[in-house]
């Protein structure tokens, strides 16, 4: 299950910067792509797991997933793929490619107030 070491990969990172900043983290989150095949659910199980008696126990850990990004081979506009309506919004084009997904990423954590 590479869930448990996404959460394991956010906790030490999280853990690193607690360090640096000097504080206790209480919030973060991670974004993925949408075909990454990220379970947002068992990553935040797995997460709460690997904190219990940390610094980071009790964090809330929000995970994002990124939608499926398209360019249009008509007229070059880059979308958000809909499987329902696989077209160019701007031109109604089907001719397009799908680009890389969005990577694993911590965007951002929330420290404590001191």
């Amino acid at each position: 299950m590479h869930e448990v070491t996404i959460a394991q990969s956010v906790f030490e990172a999280i853990s690193a910067e607690a360090k640096k900043q000097n504080a206790r983290p209480i919030a973060a989150k991670i974004s993925c792509g949408t075909m990454s095949g990220v379970n947002s659910e068992a990553v935040c199980f797995a997460f709460e797991a690997i904190t219990k008696d940390t610094i980071c126990e009790n964090m809330k850990l929000k995970v994002e997933q990124k939608p499926i990004r398209a360019r249009c081979k008509k007229c070059d506009e880059v979308f958000s793929f809909e499987l329902h309506e696989p077209t160019c919004p701007k031109c109604k084009c089907d001719d397009f490619e799908l680009l890389p997904d969005a990577p694993l990423m911590l965007e951002e954590i929330e420290f404590e107030d001191k």
